[in-house]
């Protein structure tokens, strides 16, 4: 028996069969896209004069990356973010604008001030005022679930700015008489006679000191952006990410005073021009490498005991 062509026919209703609205092109991510575009515009002078400052500085050179890196790890857990959803603004959302708008308006307020503003501390200031201000973005147009999955690579934008001057030379400070600690103790153990004030060190027949710049602050803060980073991609535990972080204390320290140590050994032994060897003048990057294989170890422990705890138990069998 033959159908007619009118029952195989099928009513097509539009609005189920009308292609679904690719996500890149929906209102909540264009205006999203437009918020951050507007801010990149708006922050463009401060922005260009970060990466001006940063470039030839040895200590912040780095900084230029920290945008890359953030995106890189979104990138990464891209799978695991969550839908687009068009809430109301938490206390969070309101809370960084609330702060991106303080510290905007402070900003202009020392730019344009008749009294001179280290450069230095209108670079931090700007940053945060734009880290605050782009996380606030995401909230008000992503929602607030997508600000918590990316609150992270977030919080990295932080270091994207420098130091205000004021933090910088506690940091150096810190790292200077710690560093001076650390060598005296190892001259202790070496049982060479020596006298130390402070970081002055009067060895036999050769004086040093340690100086703010021979602080080590330029490879410690590399480490310890190097533990953020490694922590968050390798480590589940949020305690063993803040384990993985302060350990750079101490392999800074020990770093740094071997360093001392090695330089106050060598122009004893061999003679007060080894202050001029490369080991003094270039022997940075060296130490930064020895001080990788402590922190390897650390971190290879950390990922092995975080794997055992992260293993699903089997169930005991029933007798």
């Amino acid at each position: 028996m033959n159908e007619s062509p009118e029952a195989n026919t099928r009513t097509r209703d539009p609005k189920i069969d009308a292609p679904l609205p690719s996500p890149s092109r929906s209102p909540v991510l264009r205006n999203f896209w437009f918020s951050i575009a507007a801010l990149l515009a708006l922050f463009s002078v401060p922005l260009y004069q970060l990466v001006q400052f940063a470039l030839p500085n040895e200590l912040y050179s780095h900084l230029w990356l920290i945008p890359f890196v953030s995106l890189g790890l979104v990138w990464l857990n891209r799978s695991q973010l969550p839908q687009v959803e068009a809430t109301r603004p938490d206390g969070w959302t309101l809370g960084l604008l609330a702060a991106g708008l303080v510290l905007s308006g402070w900003y202009l307020t020392l730019a344009f001030s008749p009294a001179p503003t280290e450069l230095q501390n209108l670079l931090a200031l700007v940053v945060y005022a734009f880290a605050a201000l782009v996380a606030a973005s995401i909230g008000f147009f992503l929602g607030s679930r997508m600000l918590r999955a990316v609150a992270f690579p977030l919080g990295l934008l932080i270091f994207m700015a420098p130091f205000p001057l004021v933090v910088e030379a506690m940091m150096e400070s810190f790292l200077q008489h710690a560093s001076s600690l650390t060598a005296h103790g190892m001259f202790v153990l070496s049982g060479m006679p020596f006298m130390r004030e402070a970081t002055y060190f009067r060895l036999p027949g050769f004086s040093m000191e340690v100086a703010p710049e021979c602080s080590g602050i330029h490879s410690t803060l590399a480490l310890f952006l190097t533990s953020l980073v490694a922590g968050q991609v390798l480590l589940r535990s949020p305690w063993k990410r803040a384990v993985l972080a302060l350990v750079v204390i101490p392999i800074a320290l020990l770093r740094n005073g071997l360093r001392v140590f090695t330089i106050g050994q060598l122009c004893v032994r061999i003679g007060p021009e080894m202050i001029d060897s490369w080991i003094h003048r270039q022997g940075g990057p060296f130490f930064f490498l020895l001080s990788l294989i402590p922190f390897s170890l650390v971190l290879l422990y950390l990922i092995k005991t975080d794997r055992k705890a992260r293993r699903p138990t089997s169930a005991t069998p029933l007798r």
